[in-house]
């Protein structure tokens, strides 16, 4: 199947040694979930077949199910975790509480449960360390220097080898690496954060400074924009039945739902309407054009794509043919159907 594939890519995750495939897959709002098991685990087949190294989870997906059926493709395919590059994520652990209505504890960066939710995801992973532990939001609540000290007590176990975070601001970021660096410590080297032709923001502008000064990498989320971008809405009166913008009580997706019809959600679906022309010009899918654009930005180390069938993931992966059809004057046309490029001003030191 992969000789019908573009020969998968691969970067380096920031200025670190690993080596990450340019497209991922993450178990968000899936596997464990949304998606049957034996489905879950035919994607993850198709992905590491087409040469996704990259499988991306966290304690909150599923109550940690998508954790579980990770650890399970890993050992029915018989893959050795020297091959892949395997991450988690650690803030909403309150399905490892007994009360998780109450979760307390089982919630947040501290030290605390930094450490014990690692050890339950590495539990429902069956996997002895991953290879990034993501920080999966920011957690205002508790010291700065609390949670730098605990995610290194989890490198320098070997429950990990390197740490980031998630949604964090730069000036977070910025924060955490002076208290690492002062206390000779690692600080996080990858942030994942949303990025797609409609969120651009933090990418673009809020974190110029930081892939320099601290090398920082990105594995970006939701590159679709949760399907808006796949132009699958432009047409639709309302999220078709079945649907996971239809049913889905994730957080995101309610909040995304909440906006359907609304001149924000308008707005979306015209910026969307204008990319047609683009993607018929270049004979390629709304969907390929949205994630080909996103991985022709060089700060990205990796892409995280989502599937519920291996259709999809087939799909996703051609979009890698399509980068190199973004010439400046394609380019130049997505950015005016868009019109959303931050206003970003020149270093001048």
């Amino acid at each position: 199947m992969s000789d019908t594939l573009p020969e998968m890519q691969y970067r380096f995750l920031g200025r670190t040694g690993l080596k990450v495939s340019v497209i991922s897959l993450g178990s968000w709002l899936t596997y464990g979930g949304h998606v049957g098991n034996e489905t879950a685990l035919e994607c993850m087949k198709v992905a590491y077949d087409a040469g996704v190294n990259f499988f991306d989870t966290a304690e909150t997906y599923s109550a940690g199910q998508s954790e579980i059926v990770l650890g399970e493709a890993i050992k029915k395919f018989g893959w050795k975790q020297n091959d892949l590059v395997i991450s988690t994520k650690i803030y909403w652990g309150k399905a490892n509480s007994a009360n998780p209505d109450k979760p307390l504890n089982n919630n947040g960066l501290s030290r605390k449960h930094i450490i014990e939710g690692m050890n339950f995801s590495l539990q429902r992973l069956a996997l002895p360390y991953v290879d990034i532990v993501y920080a999966h939001r920011p957690d205002r609540d508790t010291p700065m220097e609390e949670i730098v000290r605990a995610f290194n007590y989890l490198i320098d176990n070997g429950k990990a080898f390197y740490w980031g975070t998630s949604e964090w601001s730069a000036s977070e970021i910025s924060d955490a690496w002076r208290i690492a660096d002062r206390l000779g410590l690692v600080g996080p080297v990858v942030e994942q954060p949303q990025y797609n032709l409609l969120v651009r923001e933090k990418v673009e502008k809020e974190y110029r400074w930081l892939y320099d000064s601290h090398g920082l990498g990105l594995t970006v989320w939701s590159p679709l924009k949760g399907g808006v971008l796949t132009g699958k809405y432009n047409h639709a009166a309302a999220p078709p039945p079945g649907s996971r913008l239809a049913e889905s009580e994730d957080a995101f997706v309610k909040g995304l739902r909440k906006t359907v019809g609304n001149d924000t959600w308008k707005g979306q679906l015209n910026q969307v309407a204008a990319l047609e022309p683009v993607a018929k010009e270049l004979g390629v899918s709304m969907a390929q054009l949205a994630l080909a654009w996103v991985l022709r930005n060089p700060n990205i180390s990796s892409m995280i794509t989502g599937a519920s069938k291996p259709q999809q993931v087939i799909d996703n992966i051609k979009a890698l043919a399509v980068v190199e059809k973004l010439t400046d004057e394609i380019v130049e046309k997505i950015e005016i159907a868009v019109g959303n490029k931050p206003a970003v001003e020149p270093r001048r030191f």
